[in-house]
């Protein structure tokens, strides 16, 4: 995870805005300037161009709306005690980690974007809280997600074995993990050396460049609840499609009268049921609520899924591969990448809420209320 350093070109004037990657900080550069003949000089900065404005602008409606956005689904939570509960303690996690980012890690990630000559001027201690923070609340954010995928799996393909006292069990433990794992993966250079955030002479913030260190933190950060997440999904499909397939078996049964029904219930344990005209209603209507109920959380979880890999396998892939060739991205797509997995944490609570009526009636009986 590696500094991007955005560069916008504006009159012969170049704009430097250096990036702060999910466990990387801005790298080392000279401030430019430019006199009316278009020379530059070192030590000046120059205006800000149009174009620079309107990112900045997009950057900071970014942050906001991705804090009060996750803030507002912890305020739904806390505020309906039908929410204190399993599975809405796996979004809670997700939303405080997710807040976390859009209030620790997004703000001083744009400072570091427009700071003077690309330089970490804040100090040593600061610099390693950023660093830590960064990589500790983007991963505790990605390991959630693996955590709701899997919990939405258990629910779909275990609903009988998966009681509520073993979901309380089965989250609370993933919660635990992620969080254990994720302060491991962040803490790990200042606990075991494994490299030094900051260089006071270059004036320089960024987590470890050691290659082993990158392939220990890419993979446990992205990589391995990537695998799972992937892995859940295809048997959530699986599981979709062969009660799919099962439905359309018993369709394809054509019903019978009654009187040949009771005559056939020896042969045909079905027809005994369809017998039972009010009790068949009642188990199809049953079964029709849990298939609905199942399809939208299959489909939110896989909606969940594909916004978690758009927009973290870009900036994952270019932090694995830089340490270990010893190249590097263009300053523009490396800042790229790099919002670009900061703006899971602004999908994620839009998705829970999208695919929830729960959610939709506590949000607006509590706008409601405030009126």
């Amino acid at each position: 995870m590696e500094a991007a350093n955005l560069s916008v070109a504006a009159t012969g004037v170049a704009l430097p805005l250096a990036s702060e990657a999910c466990s990387m900080g801005p790298s080392p550069g000279g401030v430019v300037g430019s006199t009316p003949g278009g020379a530059a000089l070192p030590g000046r900065e120059p205006p800000f161009s149009v174009f620079t404005v309107l990112v900045v602008t997009l950057l900071v409606l970014l942050i906001a709306a991705t804090f009060l956005g996750n803030l507002l689904v912890l305020v739904t939570i806390l505020r309906v005690r039908a929410f204190h509960r399993v599975p809405h303690n796996l979004v809670a996690s997700t939303a405080v980690s997710d807040v976390l980012v859009a209030a620790l890690v997004m703000p001083l990630s744009l400072v570091s974007e427009l700071s003077a000559g690309r330089r970490w001027r804040l100090g040593r201690s600061l610099c390693h809280v950023w660093i830590s923070f960064d990589v500790l609340c983007c991963t505790a954010s990605i390991w959630n997600v693996a955590a709701i995928a899997l919990d939405r799996y258990w629910t779909i393909t275990r609903h009988l074995q998966y009681t509520l006292r073993a979901r309380r069990r089965a989250s609370a433990l993933m919660i635990a993990l992620t969080w254990a794992l994720s302060a491991l993966i962040a803490l790990a250079p200042l606990l075991f050396g494994w490299g030094e955030a900051y260089d006071a002479r270059r004036q320089r913030c960024q987590v470890s460049q050691e290659p082993s260190y990158a392939v220990f933190s890419t993979c446990g950060a992205f990589y391995l609840p990537l695998g799972v997440v992937l892995f859940v999904y295809w048997r959530i499909y699986k599981a979709a499609k062969l009660r799919f397939g099962r439905r359309r078996r018993r369709r394809a049964v054509l019903p019978l009268p009654a009187t040949v029904q009771v005559e056939e219930a020896p042969q045909e344990a079905e027809v005994v049921f369809a017998a039972r005209r009010p009790a068949v209603a009642f188990q199809m209507s049953g079964d029709s609520w849990r298939e609905q109920k199942e399809k939208r959380a299959a489909v939110m979880v896989g909606i969940l899924i594909g916004v978690f890999v758009l927009c973290w396998i870009p900036f994952f892939l270019a932090e694995l591969i830089s340490p270990l060739c010893a190249c590097s991205l263009p300053p523009i797509w490396k800042s790229i990448f790099l919002w670009l997995g900061y703006s899971n944490s602004f999908f994620n609570p839009l998705i829970y809420t999208a695919f929830n009526k729960n959610y939709n009636n506590a949000l607006k009986s509590l706008f409601s209320k405030q009126r």
